[in-house]
Formats: structure tokens, sequence, C-alpha cells
């Protein structure tokens, strides 16, 4: 199982702060208070296999691990070994997945999705992706874990640092994911925070399993 060790990986210069990759965590809503949210699964058709998953992805410490196959989220600390079922995790709009691969469909509805033949993306290891501190941000730099990252499920979120504050666009696109056992799902980022505004928490719509 693959899991992130923290690591004190710096970018130092104002420059580099404007020029993060799409796959960050990012540094909006600094002062944010984090709204109490039930993390977790809502089945929405049992006999279309799709549902929603709702996730407090608010920490910049923390993976979310998502089994779909058990309907379970397991939050753990970046540093922490990967739960031993789990298929994908979100850490605030960054994704990773068990030894999958994604693909972007072009379609936003699960009624006339047909799963791409290739061009899936697997997972990178990674060294400036994934922000675990903040603090230093005055200064001319964030902090990153080392962790393994999905550019292609990340996608499924723009944050354009070039203004501030930053500009938000999903894609309302369905990624497909192909899992490490075969099986399929397709997944679309809904939303990204809650009624009072507070960034970080996520709404996923997914489709699983994907019946051949």
């Amino acid at each position: 199982m693959r899991s992130c060790s923290l690591a004190a990986r710096c970018v130092s210069g104002a420059m580099a702060l404007l020029s993060l990759p799409a796959c960050n965590g990012l540094f909006e809503n600094l002062y944010d208070e984090p709204a109490a949210v039930d993390s977790g699964f809502e089945v929405v058709d049992p006999a279309k296999h799709t549902g929603r998953i709702r996730i407090d992805a608010t920490s910049y410490t923390d993976w979310n691990y998502v089994d779909l196959r058990n309907r379970k989220i397991t939050t753990l600390p970046v540093e922490a070994e990967a739960p031993a079922s789990w298929d994908f995790a979100v850490h605030r709009y960054d994704a990773k997945t068990n030894g999958g691969a994604v693909a972007e469909t072009g379609s936003g509805d699960f009624e006339t999705l047909a799963l791409p033949a290739d061009g899936y993306v697997e997972d990178e290891w990674t060294t400036d992706r994934i922000t675990v501190d903040m603090s230093h941000m005055m200064d001319g730099y964030l902090v990153y874990a080392d962790s393994y990252c999905n550019a292609e499920l990340s996608k499924w979120l723009d944050v354009d640092t070039s203004t501030m504050p930053p500009v938000y666009t999903a894609s309302k696109r369905i990624y497909a994911l192909r899992l490490q056992d075969g099986t399929a799902a397709a997944l679309r980022l809904t939303g990204y925070m809650d009624d009072a505004g507070v960034k970080g928490m996520l709404t996923i719509d997914y489709l699983y399993p994907i019946e051949p």
C-alpha cells in the first residue's frame, strides 16, 4: 500500500506561490472556520448503482480514503499508512488512486456516459503538490508532503491563483476510474464548499460498479 511521508519541502519566492501546479491544495480561505459536516455515503439510486459522497476535506494534513465497495471513508494524517481497503483518496482538491488509473470523459451525465477506451492516467509521485502547512505563505514558501497524486482526477476543480481571491472552476466532467481489481467507477465533483462558503467541503457523485 502507498503511504505519504511528511517532508518539509519548500518553494521560496512570491512568484513560486503564484505558479503552483493545478494539483495543489492551495491557499484560499486560510482563516475560515470549518463547519461540521457528516462525511459519508448517500445512496441515490440502488438500481442504477449511483450515489453521493460527502467529505470534509478542509484539513491540509489529512487524506480521506474512499472505499467504494464497502461505502466507507477513512481519514488519516498524510504521514500515516493507507488503510487496507480503498479505491481513491482526496486531500483538499488533490486526488490519488490505489493502483488505479483515471480518464476524463466528455460527459457530465451518468445516463449518457461512455467509458473511454484509452487515455487513462496513473498516479505520479510528487514532492511539491500536496500542501500540508500554509503558515509560511506570507514568508514566500509552503510546506509539502511527499505523496502520489493523480493529475487527471485532480482536474475536476481548477483553482486560478493569478488573481486574489482565487477563481474556482469545476470541470463538471465525469472521470472514469479503473480500479486495481479490474472493475470501474465514475466520479463527478459537484460541490467544493458548504452553504457558508467554506472551501474543502466536497460533494462527489459516483456510479459504481459500472455494468459491462
